[in-house]
């Protein structure tokens, strides 16, 4: 009954503010074919800019952004930053040049880098490690719902006729304003954490605490633990799933290209803005499904099945004849399968990541590759490898295959420290732990405080296994 009341509460809310978000992030994109190319006077370079320095503010405020997640109640930070973004986003409709864009999409760099942290938080300190990945899918999923939504609104505004006021422009102001309504709502309904949570009752709050001692990693802890944040840098999963997320990131940059990617397969400005619907929905449709084929595989090998049609479709992305342009298109649908990767290891590293600070080191580390994907794809969509973009493509494949490669590395590591665990004699250290608690009266206690809410980091504690 509580999972129920908190899902009803918490993914509505996460679900529309990622979807706005993506929806922001993408509509650079979108606006590629509704002319904000022409009426900021933009090359191809420094149109690529623009993608990139979003991501290069998100490198910049990372660990700063994941520090203040720590710090400040999670809920309000990210409605804050929430704010500015869609201030941000609606500026953009006033920019005349390359230079007032770069500024914008700094900012929106800047902010983002709250977001994904923040729902990683939250997610764990609510979820059991068995039910976290599923939620990470439903709302990263809204990545597709976005490009639908972006689709049928950029569509509505490609007919409107204004010398003033160009459909791009709209574009960035509807989105804006969407996104500012649900800054309002992140910060009067959005939790913190389960202990403060308005819509659960102090009994559900207890309930709800009691359900995720299943993930021995406690709930929330606000003091930054140095010997946590030395372990996060030294521990050899950090790094691989750091390589792993900058790797499979890299077809990120595709977000931003597809729409010039696709009309130049041949088809017009209405076809196009048409066609990215469907990009969305077979976006959905695949993260639903790799996300739901975890139960049965597992992570690693989930994202490796993903990569699978990715491969098949960058390859015949790169021989089929330029004339058919409908076998392009599906190929390119194909090759989305790509998408599903990162959003299975998000679900993933809060299952195999424990201790308050080294969980927000490790997102912070892995998000920062996350950072590197997405600043280094733009590079590769020159001018000079257009309308076919083989060059491109074939970067992309190889990295799918690379990508596959870390990963099966990763499991193999977390594979390994389990069966050692396994094999090592029961660890009473943490058994039997006091903490004193001084009561209203004065009088002072000690209470026996369990090891599931002790904060320690998944090597400390040995009764943690690692989720394969």
């Amino acid at each position: 009954m509580c999972r129920r009341k908190v899902d009803l509460h918490l993914m509505p809310l996460m679900c529309i503010l990622y979807l706005m978000t993506f929806a922001d992030k993408i509509s650079l994109g979108q606006s590629a074919v509704m002319g904000i190319i022409a009426d900021n006077n933009l090359s191809q370079n420094q149109f690529n800019w623009l993608s990139t320095v979003f991501y290069l503010s998100y490198l910049a405020f990372e660990y700063p952004q994941n520090l203040a997640l720590q710090k400040f109640p999670v809920g309000k930070w990210m409605s804050m930053n929430i704010f500015v973004w869609a201030v941000a986003l609606m500026a953009h409709a006033a920019c005349k040049s390359f230079g007032g864009l770069f500024v914008v999409r700094f900012i929106l760099g800047m902010c983002e880098g709250a977001i994904t942290p923040g729902f990683l938080i939250v997610t764990s300190m609510f979820y059991t490690r068995e039910e976290q990945s599923k939620r990470v899918g439903y709302w990263f999923l809204m990545n597709g719902a976005a490009a639908i939504f972006l689709g049928l609104v950029a569509f509505g505004f490609i007919h409107t006729h204004n010398d003033n006021f160009h459909p791009w422009q709209w574009l960035m102001i509807l989105t804006g304003l969407v996104t500012l309504v649900v800054s309002g709502l992140f910060w009067f309904f959005f939790p913190d954490s389960p202990v403060s949570a308005r819509f659960l009752t102090p009994e559900e709050r207890v309930k709800v605490i009691q359900r995720i001692k299943v993930n021995q990693s406690g709930v929330e802890n606000k003091h930054w633990k140095r010997d946590q944040f030395l372990e996060a840098l030294c521990d050899p999963k950090t790094w691989l799933l750091a390589i792993f997320v900058a790797s499979a990131n890299l077809f990120n940059a595709v977000t931003n290209q597809r729409q010039i990617i696709v009309n130049q397969f041949g088809f017009s400005l209405g076809q196009t803005t048409l066609l990215g619907t469907v990009d969305g929905a077979v976006e959905v449709l695949v993260i639903f499904g790799m996300v739901r084929l975890i139960r049965y595989v597992g992570h690693c090998y989930a994202a490796i099945l993903s990569f699978v049609p990715a491969v098949l479709g960058g390859i015949l992305l790169i021989t089929l004849p330029s004339q058919n342009k409908v076998g392009l298109l599906f190929s390119y649908w194909i090759s989305i399968f790509a998408i599903a990767p990162f959003a299975i290891s998000l679900g993933w590293m809060n299952n195999i990541t424990a201790g308050h600070t080294k969980k927000t080191t490790v997102n912070a580390i892995v998000l920062i590759g996350y950072g590197i994907g997405n600043t280094a794809g733009p590079f590769m969509w020159k001018k000079m490898y257009q309308p076919r973009n083989r060059v491109p493509w074939a970067v992309l494949t190889g990295f799918c295959g690379f990508s596959a490669f870390i990963v099966f590395i990763l499991r193999t590591h977390l594979a390994l420290e389990n069966k050692r665990r396994d094999n090592e004699e029961h660890d009473a250290k943490y058994d039997d732990v006091y903490v004193t608690h001084v009561e209203a009266d004065g009088t002072t206690v000690e209470k026996k405080v369990d090891r599931a809410f002790l904060d320690l980091t998944d090597i400390k504690n040995r009764e943690f296994r690692y989720v394969l």
